[in-house]
């Protein structure tokens, strides 16, 4: 794929409420792991290229493992992450698909043993959030830079 625009220079408008968007999903007090982990995942799922890129490296330098990086498309067989995070990680799976019967009550109960109401909330967002710049990167042919 090649690179099709550059959307933040053709639509700053739209950049900026991306950006803002962002901002106010990586506020909310989600573990920075965690957070990186949901990106992960749902970058891997929306096949954004950029992304995984991105988010591989920037867990990388913030200290996560190599192995948990390289495991989260299988967290379900993995034993490195907690129940908290693979509770999350099921809920991003799921929202990421939006299978016409939503989100399951048991995939909800899983979520709920670990975050409340408003934690939960705060998941979604930092979900919706990734999976809106996966598409604005996969939409637009935003790819990662080939390192020699």
């Amino acid at each position: 794929m090649k690179r099709r625009l550059n959307h933040a220079a053709v639509n700053p408008e739209a950049f900026q409420a991306m950006l803002a968007f962002e901002e106010f999903a990586r506020s909310r007090g989600i573990d920075p792991k965690l957070y990186h982990l949901i990106k992960l995942r749902a970058s891997l799922i929306n096949g954004c290229a950029y992304c995984v890129d991105m988010h591989s490296k920037d867990m990388l330098k913030e200290g996560e493992s190599f192995q948990r990086i390289a495991l989260v498309s299988v967290w379900r067989e993995s034993p490195c992450y907690s129940e908290a995070e693979k509770a999350a990680l099921e809920l991003t799976e799921y929202v990421t698909r939006l299978p016409e019967a939503g989100v399951p009550e048991d995939v909800y109960e899983r979520v709920r043993a670990h975050y409340g109401e408003r934690e939960y909330v705060d998941l979604i967002m930092a979900i919706n959030a990734i999976n809106s710049w996966n598409r604005l990167s996969v939409s637009t042919g935003l790819m990662p830079a080939l390192q020699q």
